[in-house]
């Protein structure tokens, strides 16, 4: 594992800070923990529960995110990379380009890196991947490591989106890219509130039946709802330093493409 330049920890405030886990307020800390305890009871049904929850279209979406992934860019960092969609689906593009990928997936959930690890060797992915356990607040890397820096469906789950932003900005090289896939606002009323009732009234059901875990995809659900509208982490990503920086909504707003580029 590579270690950063600087020594830099967590500072007291942080540490007592409060966040959101779902509709509930805890303090930073806890948030941690319980969204740790999530991913670690979710990990082995993690992919099939997306494929149910979003009837596939979500591997639409990452494919979208795959396409502003610039080419040569000669190393990706993927954050919160779990089960390796993202790293998996830039790895066979590379591979196509005669491209040596580069790879570094990073997670704090190592049941989550247990799964994204078998997951490509399945693929016959093997060689050209780091996994890295570590958190987005407090990466693991030296500044300007990166040329790249994907995260999806993560960012919603950290204790600070403030600070996790300001990490990608400073492992990030300059003319390095930032590109964040997240469910969003729905842009249509009408389609809002059918959105609304399904994702209340039955991911949770579905979460009990097929992953035996109703809790977790409640805070899934509520962790949307909390999230902010695409405009608003514009303004945060914009705030970390980012230079043309855009977004683009995915199936009306369910999730959106956010991106930004290091000056």
């Amino acid at each position: 594992m590579r270690s950063k330049n600087n020594s830099k920890t967590n500072s007291s405030d942080s540490k007592n800070q409060e966040s959101f886990f779902g509709f509930q307020r805890v303090s930073s800390k806890l948030k941690h923990s319980l969204v740790r305890d999530v991913f670690s009871s979710v990990a082995d049904k993690y992919d099939l529960m997306n494929n149910v929850m979003s009837l596939g279209v979500h591997h639409l979406w990452k494919k979208e995110m795959l396409k502003l992934i610039p080419n040569h860019i000669g190393s990706l960092l993927d954050v919160a990379g779990g089960t390796g969609d993202i790293s998996k689906l830039y790895y066979q593009r590379a591979s196509q380009s005669n491209q040596n990928p580069d790879i570094t997936i990073c997670d704090f959930n190592l049941e989550m890196l247990k799964v994204g690890r078998a997951n490509l060797i399945d693929e016959n992915i093997v060689f050209g991947v780091n996994f890295v356990c570590g958190n987005a607040l407090d990466l693991p890397f030296p500044d300007n490591s990166f040329g790249c820096y994907t995260i999806a469906f993560g960012i919603r789950n950290v204790v600070d989106i403030n600070k996790a932003l300001s990490e990608a900005f400073r492992v990030l090289k300059p003319g390095g890219k930032f590109i964040c896939l997240e469910f969003s606002k729905v842009q249509s009323n009408l389609f809002a509130k059918i959105y609304e009732l399904y994702s209340f009234n039955i991911i949770p059901i579905l979460g009990e039946y097929i992953a035996n875990d109703r809790k977790s995809y409640q805070y899934l659900v509520e962790s949307i709802n909390k999230f902010p509208k695409q405009g608003d982490l514009l303004k945060m990503i914009e705030k970390a330093g980012f230079k043309r920086v855009g977004y683009k909504n995915l199936s009306l707003g369910i999730t959106a493409l956010h991106y930004g580029y290091r000056s």
